[in-house]
């Protein structure tokens, strides 16, 4: 079951501030592509590692992160937070229904991550970092992103 259309779900606007309001968001990408590049996530070889299940290291850093985000919405849930712009954050119940396209998705996700080295987030940081061939995976991502759109409504649920 998708969620309704008038589920309020708050997300980062620039309203009209313009350029301006939009420095923090670069700011925090900065931040955490520093964050990527010196935990070592970006590392081709510390991905290669964990698929192959030769080191802990990337499975720790997940491991915190899931950890992390747990807190957090336990947290927003909790305390019924708000967003910068002052609208209460609605996080939506998940219906997983038969899981089949959770596993499928998965497993496209895992396939692309190991073929590419990278997952999304760092695709970034790998670009700022002088790995403009991720240029190529990232617009591959927008392109798989609108194609997902285009057939989400032709998709079972």
């Amino acid at each position: 079951m998708r969620p309704s259309k008038n589920t309020s779900v708050a997300s980062p606007s620039t309203g009209n501030k313009g350029f301006m309001g939009l420095i923090p968001y670069f700011l925090i990408g900065i931040y955490f592509g520093i964050i990527f590049t010196k935990s070592e996530v970006i590392s081709w070889f510390r991905i290669q590692e964990m698929f192959r299940f030769q080191a802990f290291h990337m499975y720790g850093i997940i491991g915190a992160a899931v950890v992390v985000a747990m807190i957090s919405v336990f947290l927003i849930k909790r305390y019924r937070l708000k967003s910068l712009d002052g609208v209460e954050i609605v996080i939506p119940p998940k219906d997983m229904g038969s899981g089949t396209r959770y596993w499928l998705g998965g497993t496209i996700f895992g396939l692309g991550w190991a073929l590419t080295g990278a997952c999304p987030g760092p695709m970034f940081a790998l670009v700022g970092n002088g790995a403009l061939v991720m240029l190529v995976a990232i617009l591959s991502a927008v392109a798989g992103t609108f194609a997902y759109g285009a057939l989400r409504p032709k998709l079972p649920h």
